[in-house]
């Protein structure tokens, strides 16, 4: 066994802890789970600080539980939220339990060799049979009105001006998360619910529960909210949240976000996204302070967050994808990329539509570049930039003399052109 508690502290992953946690989990191994909410088919990265808590639990000796929601995720909780979401049919919740078991294999030995090998539950699969009216008598009459509106979570959706107020739906939502720790401490040993700070009002309930119906005790642990430090919200881009998922959002733009991450924020994202050592990071730290401009701390933080969400290949492809952008690269790295791929490298880059017969007898360069794209704003210029050897035409410096060819396309579609070293434009062929 090692000291769950104090790894947490040192990785900042530790927000709060109920006390003689640290103690009972020192007793010997004990079992934890955090809830995941099963809305998508994806996990996204917002949901990877309590996927990291269980794998440090299981590679502290312990057994850790991932409890998919599928009958809290068809109530909705009211934590951090401003008005309900939509609900979802047994089907769907069904089909995204698979794909996020998959998802979370990555980071969690479920192969059942080990005493503490990692569980899949869902609640939906104790819920289901419950009536109301027997909720209501067996869980419900051992927590008070009172006790449920001092949580943090229902005082500020009653306080908030928010027209829809709270439904009675996702009034009753910390009862049912308070039930699933009293099944999991009853069925499986169960005593520790981890979480984020919002959620800590629910796991509360939870060992209320646990107390008085079973007799028993249940504790509660829970990590910091991610923020940013410019203040804008975490595992957010313009696209909107940034996925697990490889069809969501690609590896290339995954690896881009956590490459762009502020000093400060990837001083702070290292110890919690990584299996780093202590010693390897405060290295790190030091190395990347006495020379910021290498970015060494985002470097190794996105070379191994991607690593463990997609693979070394997909790594690998990002960093050349970055380096057509940001550094070195030859005609023959273009062609290797795929159209996605691309497609996102170049986004947002001025393009023009050409026929493929442009192609038939070789596309001369004024053309390309003026006259049939208004890349360059005339002939003449276009001439000038030539002579002073300022264009590529995919990565490659090219003369007016220069065709463009069907030997040229990229992903047998598209042309890469190029002024100086940021001026970009994309011809698509067609």
């Amino acid at each position: 066994m090692t000291n769950f508690v104090k790894e947490l502290q040192w990785r900042g992953m530790l927000h709060d802890a109920m006390p003689g946690t640290e103690e009972h989990l020192l007793e010997g191994m004990q079992s934890a789970y955090v809830g995941i909410d099963p809305t998508a088919d994806s996990l996204h990265i917002g949901h990877l600080v309590g996927v990291m808590m269980l794998r440090h639990f299981q590679l502290a000796g312990h057994k850790p539980y991932a409890l998919i929601g599928g009958a809290t995720g068809m109530i909705g909780d009211p934590s951090g939220k401003s008005t309900e979401r939509n609900l979802l049919d047994e089907k769907t919740l069904r089909h995204n339990q698979n794909a996020l078991k998959e998802q979370l294999s990555r980071f969690l030995d479920f192969s059942g060799n080990e005493d503490n090998a990692a569980v899949l539950v869902n609640n939906y699969d104790w819920m289901k049979n419950f009536s109301f009216l027997e909720f209501i008598r067996d869980v419900g009459k051992h927590i008070t009105v009172n006790y449920m509106m001092s949580k943090d979570s229902v005082k500020k959706r009653l306080s908030s001006e928010a027209k829809e107020g709270m439904s009675f739906t996702e009034f009753t939502y910390q009862l049912v998360q308070g039930y699933d720790f009293l099944h999991l401490f009853r069925e499986n040993n169960c005593s520790l619910q981890m979480g984020g700070s919002d959620q800590w009002g629910n796991i509360t309930t939870g060992t209320e529960l646990i107390r008085r119906i079973a007799g028993g005790k249940g504790y509660a642990l829970t990590c910091p909210l991610i923020t940013k430090a410019d203040g804008t919200k975490f595992g957010k881009t313009e696209g909107g949240n940034v996925w697990l998922d490889a069809e969501r959002t690609s590896p290339y733009k995954f690896y881009q976000y956590w490459l762009n991450t502020s000093d400060e924020d990837a001083e702070k994202y290292i110890k919690i996204f990584t299996f780093l050592g202590q010693q390897e990071i405060e290295d790190l730290i030091k190395q990347h302070k006495e020379a910021p401009h290498l970015r060494l701390l985002q470097k190794k933080l996105a070379d191994e967050i991607t690593v463990m969400v997609h693979s070394q290949e997909d790594l690998d492809n990002a960093e050349r994808a970055s380096d057509i952008l940001f550094g070195k690269s030859t005609a023959s790295d273009l062609k290797g990329l795929n159209e996605k791929t691309f497609l996102e490298i170049f986004e947002g880059v001025p393009q023009a539509e050409l026929s493929r017969s442009e192609l038939t007898n070789g596309l001369d360069m004024i053309g390309a570049l003026a006259a049939k794209t208004n890349f360059l704003g005339s002939n003449g210029e276009a001439r000038r930039e030539l002579k002073q050897n300022s264009i590529s035409v995919n990565k490659e410096k090219v003369k007016e003399d220069f065709l463009i060819t069907e030997n040229d396309l990229i992903n047998n579609k598209f042309v890469l052109l190029q002024r100086g070293k940021k001026n970009y434009f994309v011809l698509v062929l067609s």
